[in-house]
């Protein structure tokens, strides 16, 4: 009887506990014709900012999906979620996998994130790795699917990501690295700013360079450059004019 009862208070106190998780999620349908004028992220930094008692100029210049560069848009996608018009928001093997080696090293640091999850963390999340926050970015990316299109939420994530301190967005991006819009990016500058994504405001330029030229590799492999453009990329700086 006393298992009965403990099992009865378990499965409503989970029952609850998910009732007040949903119902405190945000309204992503309001994304569909309203873009964000702010997010997490940036209220994040900002605050990161005052206390540090700088304040870099808040660089972001809102552009349309067609604005933008299909060689950025590619090398983002061979980057950081190949499979992003094929999923749902959550990529199973990809956040099962990310599971199994968090497990192993008893901490959690790979993410396993799809661009969807990303923009759900953008705009609503902490960047905290705990299992809760997890479970809301998988919630919202799901919510995110239903709600949106493919094309406009890659276009929020396009117009919101971080690429340095007090830049957001490929079209500020694209013109504070290569004085251009980003609907001008050529694939070597479209992968270089892909390239900063995982570490935008401290990147190493070793680091940098080499997977920069890893995702012109993928590019090519895809048939969305040549091997000669490859090759000629390759032999270039970072950030080459």
């Amino acid at each position: 009887m006393k298992r009965l009862v403990l099992k009865s208070l378990l499965v409503s106190l989970f029952v609850g506990l998910a009732a007040y998780e949903y119902f405190g999620l945000p309204d992503v349908s309001l994304l569909k014709r309203k873009n964000p004028t702010t997010t997490a992220l940036i209220e994040l930094r900002n605050e990161e900012y005052r206390e540090k008692r700088v304040k870099p100029e808040r660089q972001q210049i809102w552009v349309s999906y067609d604005a933008v560069s299909e060689h950025l848009k590619k090398a983002i996608i061979l980057s950081e979620d190949a499979s992003f018009f094929s999923h749902k928001g959550v990529d199973l093997f990809e956040l099962k996998e990310a599971v199994k080696e968090d497990w192993e090293k008893g901490k959690f640091k790979r993410g396993g994130s799809t661009i969807t999850m990303q923009l759900a963390k953008n705009l609503y999340l902490s960047p905290s790795k705990s299992p809760l926050r997890k479970l809301r970015e998988i919630v919202i990316a799901l919510q995110l699917e239903q709600a949106l299109s493919k094309r406009r939420i890659f276009e929020i994530y396009l117009n919101v990501i971080e690429w340095g301190n007090g830049i957001y967005g490929a079209e500020a991006a694209a013109r504070h690295y290569f004085s251009k819009p980003a609907s001008g990016l050529d694939p070597e500058e479209a992968a270089t700013l892909a390239a900063l994504l995982p570490s935008p405001r401290n990147p190493r330029e070793k680091g940098l360079l080499h997977r920069r030229n890893l995702i012109l590799t993928r590019m090519a492999s895809t048939g969305a450059i040549s091997e000669e453009e490859l090759d000629q990329a390759k032999t270039r700086p970072l950030f080459y004019r």
